[in-house]
């Protein structure tokens, strides 16, 4: 433990140090390849030199920046791309045969159905959640108390939180104690403990729960702040009118903040696309829980075929661009109104 925490400690002061060294070094370097030469020069040339130290200056910060995505963001997306029409190998050029197995496979489609499944669910029910906590919150004394305890979820990993989640499904047999929360709840009302981790279709829905416990916090802290950017005269001329508490929230509250609430939708859309630690951790994939970012890891890491684990990451890259297309778009316009 002490090694790693060692180690943890070595790998932060080395990065720290070699980025130090760059922006030092670079920055020296520039002002030293343009400096003014010796011997009186004229403004014009020293103010040219000015300028294009002013010019280069910013792309030295960016450069590690653009460097890393491009290693590690572009070359990957048009290396994946490439293979998907390549063999189990990456060697033998195959065409459209990747993806013509992928649209005839069973599991494939149960995949893809458990995905939509997910996006249907978890970010409605997140970003409902969120909504009315950020509501509710805002009129309790110990509301930032709540707040807290809510967004607390986002700051464990998936993994962290289907280890949890775990111990809340757990199941031990009929005849053996039950140490899963949902299980000693069942048994106390009488009921026989349920394996809940192996019952299609809400297998699943079990494992959406822990999703929807982890992104309400996030929903709920960007649904507040947007609620606080509504008008108080609004909201006052509105009780003045006689308006209830509920008619209140949905005709004025939500219409005022329904470009904020769209955001946080398909920003957690685009969490649920991706979606697979918690899958992984809880079942594998097993007892038809698998969506398609497991089925890839599957093709690609444990049957070794790079083609059809490539094309899999590329039908799944392909559902989460249109709505990040449109997530910036929707951005753009806003702030162009602004």
């Amino acid at each position: 433990m002490v090694e790693q925490i060692l180690g943890a400690v070595l790998a932060v002061a080395v990065a720290l140090a070699a980025c130090v060294a760059y922006f030092w070094g670079t920055n020296w370097l520039l002002d030293r390849w343009f400096a003014d030469p010796p011997g009186r020069v004229s403004d014009d040339v020293s103010t040219e030199r000015d300028l294009m130290r002013s010019r280069i200056r910013p792309w030295l910060f960016i450069f590690p920046a653009m460097l890393f995505l491009t290693v590690y963001l572009v070359y990957p997306v048009f290396e994946t791309l490439r293979l998907s029409f390549f063999d189990r190998f990456g060697q033998r050029f195959i065409g459209f045969d990747n993806y013509i197995w992928a649209f005839g496979d069973g599991i494939f489609w149960q995949s893809a159905l458990n995905n939509l499944a997910w996006l249907l669910i978890v970010p409605s029910f997140a970003t409902a959640f969120g909504l009315v906590i950020a509501v509710l919150a805002d009129r309790l004394w110990w509301g930032n108390i709540a707040k807290t305890l809510i967004f607390m979820p986002m700051a464990i990993s998936f993994v962290g939180a289907s280890v949890i989640w775990r111990f809340v499904y757990a199941y031990r047999g009929p005849d053996q104690e039950q140490i899963g929360v949902l299980n000693a709840l069942v048994t106390g009302m009488g009921f026989a403990p349920q394996a809940w981790m192996t019952i299609p279709f809400w297998n699943s829905v079990m494992l959406m729960v822990i999703l929807i416990w982890i992104q309400t916090g996030f929903a709920m802290v960007i649904l507040s702040a947007a609620l606080r950017g509504v008008p108080e005269e609004t909201l006052e001329a509105a009780r003045i009118d006689g308006a209830s508490d509920i008619r209140i929230f949905f005709d004025i509250m939500i219409p005022q903040i329904w470009g904020t609430i769209i955001v946080v939708w398909t920003t957690i859309t685009i969490t649920v696309l991706k979606v697979f630690d918690i899958v992984y951790a809880m079942t594998n994939g097993e007892f038809q829980t698998q969506v398609l970012a497991n089925l890839m890891y599957r093709w690609m890491f444990i049957s070794g075929d790079y083609g059809r684990g490539s094309t899999i990451a590329v039908i799944i890259m392909l559902a989460v661009v249109p709505i990040m297309i449109w997530n910036i778009r929707r951005a753009n316009a806003e702030q162009g109104t602004r």
